[in-house]
This record gives structure tokens, sequence and C-alpha cells, in this order.
């Protein structure tokens, strides 16, 4: 990092949840392509929307449209994809949005790492402000669910021997060991994984206790509950 900078003090988190009235935090969706993180997630989205709650999704495909279009899929890149995915998520939660990332993010130390940065928010310069809090969520499917739905056919050719390091079949997926949520989405619908999430994020007080009658069936609307995508 240049050592000629300095950092210029801005609004408190305090301040900024006040005003616009809800509480920034980053939904960490991670599990395996096909789990369904991106079905749920987009889902949830919308709901969050639906109560009056700012959020926002990044996703795993979209951003190597942009911002990591320079990246491709070794384990040094992986690692700086999810490095950049885990600073924009905490500069988004910091704006007192809730950021969703649905990441397949295989590595337990990347996501430690997305953690560690939400963490030192409230640290060093950032002394006295309010943390940022890190929502870890596990969409746990078992390898042969994920490799059976296959939407994009990834699978097909990883185990072809098209694509070099797919997660689950030639390069590993290291499970959460202490997520704050688990969903399993061969178990539970899209709505009712999107309802678990809500209850919790309700009981931790991170949103406002509301019913769940406008509820992530319609929020699931045109997310659909059949294509568990990614």
């Amino acid at each position: 990092m240049a050592t000629n900078i300095t950092w210029h003090p801005s609004l408190t988190r305090r301040e900024r949840n006040a005003t616009r009235g809800q509480k920034g935090f980053t939904l960490w969706f991670t599990g395996l392509s096909a789990s369904g993180k991106s079905t749920v997630a987009t889902a949830l989205e919308q709901h969050l929307l639906h109560l009056g709650i700012a959020a926002y999704r990044l996703d795993g495909d979209n951003v190597r449209f942009g911002l990591n279009r320079d990246l491709g899929f070794s384990d040094a890149d992986r690692q700086e994809n999810i490095r950049r995915i885990g600073e924009v998520a905490k500069l988004f939660a910091d704006s007192s949005t809730v950021a969703i990332t649905s990441f397949i993010s295989p590595f337990r130390a990347d996501r430690d790492l997305a953690r560690s940065l939400h963490k030192a928010a409230s640290e060093g310069v950032h002394a006295g402000d309010e943390p940022i809090p890190f929502v870890e969520v596990y969409v746990e499917v078992p390898l042969d669910v994920a490799e059976k739905r296959d939407p994009k056919g990834l699978y097909k050719k990883a185990r072809a021997g098209e694509i070099k390091e797919f997660t689950g079949i030639s390069s590993p997926y290291e499970a959460p060991e202490a997520p704050e949520i688990v969903i399993k989405t061969h178990e539970s619908s899209v709505e009712e994984c999107v309802a678990q999430i809500v209850r919790w994020l309700e009981e931790k007080d991170l949103i406002p206790t509301k019913t769940l009658t406008a509820t992530a069936a319609d929020a699931a609307g045109s997310s659909g509950t059949a294509a568990l995508a990614s």
C-alpha cells in the first residue's frame, strides 16, 4: 500500500444509520456452484427492498464482467476476487446498506479475511465507531445434489476435464466452521430459506421486526423456486 496517503474522516456509521433509519451489514453467501446462493440471495434482496430496507446484491458472475474482469480462477485470482469483494461489501455496509454477496468463496482463509476487513472498520483510525456486522450464510448442499442440478453445465465440463480448478471437482471447497446461518436448499424452498434468514436478522436486531406476510413468496417472485442456479 502507498505510504504518502492520509485517511480523511467522514460521518460515523452511527450518524449514517440514524439518518437512513437502518443498519448496514454484510450477508456473505458461500457454497458450491449450483447450491442456490444467487437464487436465495436475489429473493432476499427483493424481500428486504419490499420491507423498505436498502439492500444490494453482489453476484459472483456479475462482478467478473466489470470490477474483476481481469481475474481468472487460479487460487491467487480467487483470493484477490474475494479480497476485492470484501472491500466493496464493506463500503456498501458502511453506507448503511445491506450488502448481500453470493460467491463460492471456497477458501476459509479468504472468507476470514473478508470478515476481518469488517471488524477492522471499528479499529485504528475508525476506533470508537460502530463495528460492521459480517454474517456468513453457508448454503449447504451435498456435492451430488449440486452436480445433478448443474444448470450451467459446469460440472459436466469439469468432469470431462474441460474446466480446470473447478470447486468441488478439481479444487477444494472448505466449508465454514462456524457460520452464523446455515440454509439447505435441497431440504427447504427458497421462500423458507429467506424466512429463516429474515428471522435471524430480526432476532439479532439487524433489521426491524416485521411480519413475513409480504413474504418471501412474493420476494422470490421473479427468482423462482425451481432453478437453483448458483
